[in-house]
């Protein structure tokens, strides 16, 4: 998001510099070395409705990188893998009763047309879904991916937060029977290096390693940034860093703003990456519902995105950051997901693993409760010059690079002109 704000202001005629506190520019977009594959920390997709995406890689001059692929998902429940995601999947599935079923397909046909999320937005996604689905549904299929994503918050998200989720996915299809779903050549590294290039081709700066210490402001205006490397003078602010830092970061506040940022909670996140010799499944996702697997699935990456010779596969732990698993060793993360893909895949043993790596992140997923809009503090502070988003502010979509996209552009449009 700030990457993007910054490229739109500097065509817009403004003096730009990007201050990122990790050593290299990107976000959660950025890539690490795993094992000499260049991957995401943290695994990202394209769907057919992420319009800001395809345009903002057309202004760039990189939208020929796109590509689509057929995908799929499965569900691994009651020790088996099955195929899920499509009608003739979701008939074959006789772990719920055929009840159960066309209820669940009659609600995923009609929450992907829909086009409006007013009326769900002080409803929880536990009573819609229920409502639609019956209880069966949800206990068996819902309850367990809410709970491992959300723990003590999972009775008591969005419905609208959910169907935005819902709707991306059932939109990015060939065919009612076939999900695809767009990567970018290079992964998000792609996307990360064009934008840096065309900010500093205009003659912006990027100051990495240079976190975020303080927004100075006097008289109610924005003045600069006190950062780890010192003072950067501005007229002008875009903050994207997670709100639960905004009131430290921002001093200057008045105390009911304040009080909003720090009402926003957000659940941590240990992403495991293990780079295999052989597949853990045919499917790109893979839903999870075992009482005894403590992971709400896992995303073969590699059957989205090709890479040379391995198999490439992500497992999200979801979790507040005061829970005990957060601040388990990495070989602990990685002994247990180990033994859960072995599960999925038993013929998988401890020589396919060519390499492994676990990123974290302590402000990952906003909890999206019913009623989070009328949460949301405005973009624009009480500060003039300064503005204040991160991925929470998406509601009711959820984290993705073009949420991340459109919004860095609509403030930079904000801006006054230069």
């Amino acid at each position: 998001m700030g990457l993007a704000a910054a490229f739109h202001a500097i065509r817009a005629g403004h003096t730009v510099e990007v201050l990122e506190a990790a050593p290299e520019p990107g976000g959660m977009a950025a890539h690490f070395d795993l094992d000499g594959l260049s991957i995401e920390r943290f695994y990202h997709f394209v769907c057919k409705t992420d319009f800001a995406t395809m345009e903002l890689l057309e202004t760039l001059g990189i939208r020929d990188r796109l590509r689509w692929r057929f995908t799929s998902m499965g569900i691994f429940t009651a020790g088996k893998l099955h195929d899920w995601g499509t009608p003739l999947a979701l008939l074959s599935f006789n772990e719920i009763r055929v009840i159960s079923r066309l209820r669940y397909g009659l609600f995923a046909f009609l929450s992907v047309r829909r086009d409006r999320w007013d009326s769900l937005e002080t409803e929880s996604a536990r009573s819609w879904i229920t409502r639609w689905c019956g209880t069966e549904v949800y206990e068996r299929l819902w309850k367990p991916l809410f709970e491992l994503k959300f723990y003590q918050y999972a009775d008591n998200i969005s419905a609208a937060w959910i169907w935005t989720r819902i709707r991306r996915l059932g939109r990015s299809r060939r065919s009612m029977m076939q999900e695809e779903l767009g990567y970018i050549e290079g992964g998000s590294q792609t996307l990360v290096d064009a934008l840096c290039s065309a900010i500093l081709d205009r003659g912006g700066r990027i100051s990495t390693s240079c976190a975020a210490q303080k927004v100075v402001a006097e008289n109610g205006l924005v003045t600069g940034v006190l950062t780890s490397k010192g003072l950067v003078h501005a007229d002008a602010v875009i903050c994207t860093v997670p709100t639960p830092w905004i009131s430290a970061l921002v001093p200057d506040l008045p105390a009911d703003w304040k009080a909003r940022y720090d009402a926003i909670i957000n659940t941590g996140v240990c992403c495991l990456v293990f780079k295999l010799k052989r597949s853990i499944s045919p499917h790109f996702w893979v839903n999870i519902s075992e009482p005894d697997i403590a992971i709400p699935g896992i995303i073969q990456f590699s059957n989205l995105r090709p890479v040379d010779g391995a198999h490439v596969v992500y497992v999200p732990y979801y979790m507040p950051t005061d829970n005990p698993k957060f601040s388990w060793t990495d070989e602990q993360l990685l002994d247990e997901a180990f033994r859960y893909l072995c599960r999925v895949n038993p013929a998988l043993t401890r020589e396919d693993v060519i390499a492994a790596y676990v990123a974290r992140l302590r402000h990952a997923q906003p909890v999206c409760e019913p009623g989070f809009a009328a949460k949301l503090p405005p973009i624009q502070t009480p500060i003039q010059g300064l503005q204040i988003a991160d991925t929470c502010f998406y509601y009711p979509e959820d984290r993705g690079i073009s949420e991340s996209v459109q919004f860095g552009q609509k403030m930079a449009s904000q801006l006054p002109k230069p």
